[in-house]
């Protein structure tokens, strides 16, 4: 099997039950048996499974930053793009595999234990930092409001996860944003 397509194979697997499951709770021979890998296959692409996990986090960062940014981008508005975030977490938090956010449940896991895989959750949650702050920036918002507005998406985020109820925190969380956005500038997202 060519390297790449096992690559890929090792990681959607991780993906799949790392996320659904928990890390902990998943050893590489189920890795193996989800992927059609050999364990032999498997530790010459990860050495470790901590290379693994990094991997999977690496990948999925990649793939959900660009989900958001590519809804965003569909609003013209720049202040109606702080407030798309909200709404796109109410999409993704609907989704029936939803289990709360991988670096958060990844850094409760691990992040007492494992320096890269909590380095890899600060790289996401810095990327998605500046992202926001992209945003308000572009809207003429106080930079300041970055670090609310992230304060309410993460809080979004774990109040999900925990609570299975849907869009619901997305929402709420998308209200107390309006609220501040439009403290600033009354004529966002109208």
């Amino acid at each position: 099997m060519d390297s790449a397509i096992a690559r890929e194979q090792a990681l959607d697997a991780a993906e799949t039950l790392f996320y659904g499951r928990g890390i902990q709770t998943v050893g590489m021979d189920d890795i193996r048996g989800t992927s059609g890998v050999s364990l032999k296959r498997l530790y010459q692409l990860f050495p470790a499974k901590e290379h693994l996990i990094v991997a999977y986090l690496e990948r999925r960062d990649i793939r959900w930053r660009q989900r958001l940014a590519d809804h965003v981008a569909r609003h013209e508005d720049p202040g109606r793009r702080v407030l798309a975030v909200f709404d796109w977490l109410g999409e993704w938090f609907r989704e029936p595999a939803f289990r709360g956010c991988a670096w958060i449940n990844s850094y409760g896991e691990l992040g007492a234990t494992s320096e890269r895989v909590t380095d890899q959750v600060r790289t996401h949650k810095r990327a998605f930092k500046d992202y926001l702050a992209t945003l308000v920036s572009d809207a003429g918002l106080p930079p300041d409001l970055a670090e609310q507005v992230y304060l309410l998406a993460e809080g979004a985020m774990v109040t999900a996860g925990i609570e299975q109820s849907g869009s619901k925190p997305a929402e709420q969380a998308g209200r107390a944003a309006r609220m501040l956005v439009e403290g600033y500038d009354g004529t966002v997202g109208h």
